[in-house]
Order: structure tokens, then sequence, then C-alpha cells
């Protein structure tokens, strides 16, 4: 398989995103067999927030992450992607048309109840990305915490994520937690040209181990038109949801491998060349006359933070080196990411598509307070006895057994 070379027409640069969930469903694939899904735009916008707070060398890392040379242009293509998930049209304020796709995204942040924003993150998390900060108890209340960010993100993705933060999230909790922040998006499109659900019919549908299930089909009259295009070793074929604005229309790629066992070569592609999704295809309309696609529906999650080192992207999880400086006043010690949690839910059928994400990020103060002392002599021990103006030691000695004689 060879990508053809393309021109880019995407303005913005999320390749490390888009290579983290490309990771992700490659190791997903090659070592659970399972399925996947991954919003790589949740992702970037919670790298972009964590950035606003950061500094030095951990910001210049961000950068790189997030393809940005300065602050200004973070939140420059943040305000771009938020506004692009606006439910709204913004500049004219009229609401999205009838059958258009719904979508929203949403952002949200929890604040130990000791500690206060700076005033400048406080402006952007507010400004910028919509997001009222609350502050909680993460020491003594971390399981109503967590129950009121489960809540926020099922209402916010229309009950689609449930339970973002799990028993994990809640065991990093405790009375150095300092900030919770999250992102949710929500999609629904109707396809430009509905199914005929009178004509879904239940095929073989063959696994990369060899065995076979049979799943409902979705397929439509004979010979109808897509926009298709064969590659070497893959075929890729685009669904367009229906649309109204001209200025913002979305659509879902299918990208097939020839070979039955072929997707893990074509992920592996794809992590050689992340930058092909901003790319154009080059698609071309034309006939297509054997078309069934499956009727699928599942959830993923997982928990990103050792997936993003491993990418390069260490230090605002480093505990002593992490420099995420600009988020609050009077921190006892440096802030740091702990854990990254993402959860995800897709449902394609006949109609359309309806999809959800959920990012949240739990940020720890590193420990500055002196440990608990503790001296119990419960084994073999030296001691003196010595004059403390003078300085001359009376006695010098050691017990190994406190019962002998």
């Amino acid at each position: 398989m060879e990508f053809p070379r393309q021109a880019r027409t995407s303005s913005s640069n999320t390749h490390f995103c888009t290579q983290l969930a490309n990771n992700i469903l490659l190791k997903t694939a090659a070592e659970n067999g399972s399925n996947a899904v991954v919003s790589p735009f949740s992702f970037h916008l919670i790298l972009s927030l964590i950035a606003v707070g950061s500094k030095g060398r951990t910001l210049e890392q961000l950068f790189q992450c997030l393809g940005s040379k300065s602050l200004e242009e973070v939140n420059s293509l943040a305000s771009q992607m938020i506004d692009l998930a606006s439910p709204t049209d913004e500049k004219n304020g009229s609401s999205a048309a009838a059958g258009d796709p719904d979508l929203s995204f949403v952002n949200a942040a929890w604040v130990a109840e000791n500690l206060k924003l700076k005033p400048s993150f406080h402006e952007i998390v507010e400004g910028l990305y919509h997001a009222v900060a609350k502050e909680v108890d993460f020491a003594n209340k971390a399981e109503e915490v967590v129950a009121e960010v489960n809540a926020w993100a099922e209402t916010s993705t229309r009950g689609l994520i449930k339970n973002l933060l799990t028993t994990e999230a809640l065991k990093s909790l405790n009375e150095r937690t300092a900030l919770i922040l999250a992102n949710a998006l929500y999609f629904k499109g109707t396809w430009a040209r509905f199914f005929d659900s009178s004509r879904t019919k239940t095929r073989a549908f063959h696994l990369s181990n060899g065995h076979t299930v049979h799943v409902p089909f979705m397929t439509n009259l004979g010979f109808e038109r897509y926009h298709y295009r064969s590659f070497d070793g893959f075929k890729i074929l685009k669904l367009p949801y229906k649309s109204t604005r001209p200025t913002r229309k979305f659509a879902m790629y299918f990208f097939l491998p020839d070979a039955r066992d072929g997707l893990k070569s074509l992920l592996e592609m794809f992590k050689a060349n992340p930058e092909y999704f901003d790319g154009r295809f080059d698609l071309v309309e034309g006939k297509v006359s054997d078309f069934w696609i499956p009727r699928f529906r599942f959830e993923f999650e997982f928990e990103a933070s050792e997936a993003m080192i491993e990418m390069g992207l260490d230090l605002p999880f480093d505990r002593m080196k992490a420099e995420l400086t600009e988020m609050v006043l009077y921190a006892n010690g440096l802030l740091f990411v702990k854990k990254v949690f993402h959860k995800c839910f897709i449902e394609v059928n006949e109609e359309g598509t309806e999809a959800a994400a959920c990012t949240a990020v739990i940020i720890e103060q590193q420990s500055q307070s002196c440990p608990i002392a503790s001296f119990v002599a419960d084994h073999p021990f030296m001691f003196m006895i010595k004059e403390e103006i003078s300085g001359v030691v009376f006695f010098v000695g050691s017990v190994l057994n406190p019962l002998l004689n």
C-alpha cells in the first residue's frame, strides 16, 4: 500500500491528536481485536486548554504537538474549532436549519475549593472555552465530584456518554487534586440520501482472524452514484450528511483495505502519514454496482496518558518537570497532569450517524509537605548519652535484644 501525494486542504494542524487516535486504533486492533473510536477534536481542545495554563519547556512541547508557535495561534485555532461545533451560526445568530447536523461542544472545570484560578487562565476558560469553573471538595467529597462530572458528561452528550470517570478516576482524586478539565462533543447527522431500510440484509462479515459473523448490512438501489476511489491496497468511499449551509458540510469516509486482514497494515500506513487526513482525497463521483455497509453501534473508552507519553508529550505528566504554572494561584506544589480519560460512542444506521465524545483531565499538585515523622525502634539500634554543652559522650551502645540482661 502507498498513499498518493495530495494537496493539503486543512488550515489546522491536528496531526498529533490524529496520530494519537490512529495509535489507539492500531493498538486496539492488534492487541484486543475490538472496535475503537476516538475524537482528535476533543483531544486537541483539551491540550489547547492545558497549553494556556503552561509555560517554559512544557508549553514549547505542547506547541509542537498542537502545531502552533504561540498561545495566540493556539487560542485562534481553538476558537475556530469551537465555532465549527457550535449549534448556531454565531455570525448571524441563526439556528441550524432543520435537517442540518446537530452539533454541540461544551467545556467545564472543577477546581479545588482551597485554590483560585489565575485571572488570565480564568478569562480564557470562561471567555474562549465558555466553561464555568466550579469549586469542589476533592479531598472529602470525591465520590460526589465524580458523580457530578459524570452527570454533566451524560447531559452534555444527550445521554450517550455515561460514567466518563470510573473507579480508576475516583482512586486518583485526593487532597492534592487541583483541577478537573473536561469537554463534551455531540454530533448527529442524517445522510444526504437515506438508506432504504427494507433492503437491509444480514450478510457475512469476515473477521481478521479468519472467523465469520453475520450482521445487518445497509444498501441502496444498484448502481447508485457515490464519491469513491480505489488506491493501492485500499478504497475510499464518502457518504455526505444533509446540510443547507455551504460553510459547514460534514461527511463520513470509509477506508476499506483490499485484503480481509489488511486493516493493521492500513493503520500502520496512517501512522507513518498522519497528514493524510488533512489532504484532498480527489474522489470521483461514479456508479457503484455492489455497495454494502454494516450497521454498527458501540462505545470505547481508555486512559490516554501512557499513549501521549509514548508519543513524546511527557512533560505535562512529569511531576518534577511539568510547568502548569498559569492555572491556579497559591498552589502548595507544582501542578502536573495525572490522568486523561476519554470515552466515545458512535451509531451508524440507515438514517445517519450519532456520535459523542468526552475527555476529562485530572490535574494534581505535587506534594510539598513534609511526611509525618515515624520512629519505631522495633529492630536493633544504637544509642548514646552525651553532655550537650561540652559535647562529652558519656555512654554509647547498641541494643540487639531488649530482653537480654
